[in-house]
């Protein structure tokens, strides 16, 4: 009998989609260097890191990313006219730390030709977090401590200078003025998180995206999924985690934009048999944010909703509105 490893199998495939897509980058890329002309075209990965990218760089840049609403990075595969965006711009910027699993060495390879920017290379590994699913890696989502992806901000400035030297003392003011309300944020998530009874501070989340929101503003968070939704989760954890809300007398649990609500699902029937009822306390943006144009489609507005809508769901107390009064009441 042959025995196979899954998360062997799972990083495999992802590195023969990885080949494949990092031939056809190389395949259409031009030439090297940076355009001269401005604003300059940044393609971003996620929204997350192209809402960064803009708050720094202003209008010296234009930003588009590449993954929409709902859409998992840790799943996305580019399509040609991906190809197309990433190998017309000028520069590109990612997440980094796997996030991307289909995509990192193609981009690395990119690299080569144009500028790109891993985010999370400006963040002191001290401060990561280790992955649950995969030795000697990181957990990737890092945006979820306020505090980190505010540290990002200032080397991110450095980085631009570099490539605009022109726009360099502006830059560096932008990444000042916008850790500043990332600090602002960082307080109002704390504050509202602080005021869950002790003993409801679980978050149980349809994947393992929220270590980093667990371990910067108290709250015990479990996964049915893990770190990467490129696993399934199988009955024995569904199994697990049932145990735990009934053991625990969890009332609610939280479903993603950007993941299959199928497990969520079977976490409740199986509570539900158990005699204990358990509702969805809301809906969070893991590894997408909201729609374009909204206020829940900018970083902050995400953030807010999240702390806003777990806070309510289990026990605290937040306004409505959010920290900002924005929130769309009906997306919490």
């Amino acid at each position: 009998m042959i025995s196979i490893n899954m998360n062997t199998c799972s990083i495999v495939r992802r590195r023969l989609v990885a080949g494949v897509v990092a031939a056809g980058l190389l395949a259409a890329v031009a030439s090297p260097g940076l355009r001269a002309q401005e604003p300059l075209a940044v393609v971003a990965t996620t929204a997350q890191v192209g809402d960064l990218v803009a708050n720094v760089a202003g209008d010296a840049v234009t930003v588009s990313a590449l993954m929409g609403p709902g859409v998992d990075p840790h799943l996305f595969q580019p399509a040609r006219s991906d190809i197309v965006r990433l190998t017309g711009a000028d520069l590109v910027v990612y997440n980094g730390l796997d996030l991307e699993g289909r995509m990192e060495d193609a981009l690395e390879r990119l690299s080569a030709r144009i500028p790109v920017i891993a985010v999370a290379d400006f963040i002191d590994h001290d401060r990561l977090l280790r992955s649950t699913a995969y030795a000697d890696a990181w957990d990737p989502h890092v945006w979820h401590d306020v505090r980190l992806w505010a540290a990002a901000a200032g080397p991110l400035a450095e980085e631009l200078a570099g490539l605009m030297p022109d726009h360099a003392e502006t830059l560096r003011e932008n990444a000042i003025d916008y850790a500043g309300e990332l600090r602002e944020l960082h307080e109002y998530v704390a504050g509202v998180i602080a005021t869950i009874p002790a003993d409801r501070r679980v978050l149980v989340t349809a994947h393992d995206a929220f270590g980093y929101f667990g371990h910067a503003y108290g709250l015990e968070v479990v996964g049915i999924q893990g770190i990467s939704t490129d696993s399934e989760a199988g009955l024995r954890r569904i199994e697990e985690i049932v145990d735990l809300l009934v053991m625990r007398e969890i009332a609610a649990v939280f479903v993603e934009t950007s993941v299959s609500e199928r497990n969520v699902a079977a976490l409740l029937e199986g509570a539900a048999a158990r005699g204990h009822a358990v509702t969805v306390g809301g809906t969070l943006y893991s590894d997408a944010m909201g729609q374009p144009g909204s206020y829940e489609g900018t970083y902050i507005g995400m953030v807010d909703h999240n702390a806003t809508v777990i806070a309510n769901a289990l026990g605290g107390s937040a306004p409505e509105g959010g920290m900002n009064g924005l929130l769309s009441v009906a997306g919490q």
